[in-house]
């Protein structure tokens, strides 16, 4: 009766060893290990980074790169000496999980333009605003003029990066409010500064 179980369990594992014969261990992957003719030796071992595995009676065994059918056969070789005939042994092996997938760097800031407002405008000081922003396209951003702005001398200024010179623009808004065409709407850069004066007595 033995003997037909142990013919079984043969077919059974030999089975599940065709189905993982060409798979080949790596560092991270369980072995599950069973000693047919010693049920004590029956147990799990993980490989180690170094790619080696240790069983008893056996020590430490190389299992990196190796076939199960391979490793199967170095650990029947090294606890055979322990048993008065040939032992049955049956490995199987169970991969490491995938490692998870690295997340893509997280985004870099969109670039930023840092201009200024001053004088009579709803939200003075400094704004971010993208690169290609206009004048008026700032001017909303900062919420409009006030009632006591001087719309028809709205400056920028603006220094030249290179040569350091200082340069004046100077915007109409008055007349851009009441339908005037505007040539090229003022496209802002680095350090920009928009002064809206207030309005004199009879301006």
């Amino acid at each position: 009766m033995k003997r037909i179980l142990i013919a079984f369990a043969l077919v059974v594992f030999a089975g599940a060893a065709t189905a993982q014969s060409s798979y080949t261990i790596k560092p991270g992957d369980t072995l599950d290990i069973e000693v047919l003719e010693d049920k004590s030796l029956n147990r799990s071992v993980v490989v180690l980074p170094d790619g080696r595995f240790s069983y008893p009676l056996a020590g430490s065994l190389v299992a990196k790169g190796r076939t199960v059918d391979q490793v199967r056969a170095s650990v029947g070789e090294a606890i055979k000496g322990s048993f008065a005939n040939t032992p049955t042994v049956y490995v199987g092996v169970r991969p490491a999980p995938p490692k998870p997938a690295v997340r893509a760097s997280v985004r870099a800031p969109a670039p930023v333009v840092r201009i200024y407002l001053m004088g009579e405008v709803q939200k003075g000081g400094q704004i971010e605003v993208r690169p290609g922003t206009t004048f008026l396209q700032a001017l909303a951003q900062a919420g409009g003029l006030t009632p006591y702005a001087a719309s028809k001398r709205i400056q920028i200024r603006r220094t030249d990066s290179r040569s350091g010179t200082p340069r004046m623009i100077t915007i109409n808004y008055h007349a851009l409010s009441r339908g005037a065409a505007l040539s090229s709407d003022v496209v802002l850069t680095e350090g920009d500064v928009i002064l809206v004066p207030e309005r004199r007595l009879f301006e």
